[in-house]
């Protein structure tokens, strides 16, 4: 079992920035990629952005790439995600995941992730 607890979410106008923390416990040897996701009101939850645990290797997607940063700190057992250059758009519960299969790269897809978080929202103002 792996346990994951987000933080950092809270309320920001357009523009500004947020640090999300995710803290894992638990049998965090197992895990090979962790991910943010985000779901807004009446939408599906969809991929943010991941890194594999060993390794560093990153993955975004492509409405944050050049804004939000993933970043771990294997001895805390925590990764971050840094978000600058917030948008309305970017309004969301930001939810924490971690894939225990993955071999290679990070995976993008809901199904592929074995733990959750309880989620931080995330709002932005206009």
């Amino acid at each position: 079992q792996v346990q994951l607890v987000e933080s950092g979410g809270g309320l920001v106008q357009a523009g500004g920035s947020l640090r999300l923390s995710c803290a894992a416990s638990g049998r965090t040897f197992r895990m090979n990629v962790m991910g943010w996701f985000r779901q807004a009101p009446g939408k599906e939850r969809e991929f943010v952005a991941g890194i594999r645990w060993r390794g560093g290797s990153t993955g975004y997607a492509d409405s944050v790439k050049g804004r939000f940063t993933i970043s771990r700190d294997n001895a805390k057992n925590t990764v971050y995600l840094q978000m600058n250059g917030l948008k309305p758009e970017d309004t969301a519960v930001y939810y924490c995941a971690a894939d225990l299969n993955s071999v290679v790269g990070v995976r993008t897809a809901r199904w592929a992730y074995d733990y959750w978080g309880q989620g931080t929202q995330v709002t932005v103002s206009s």
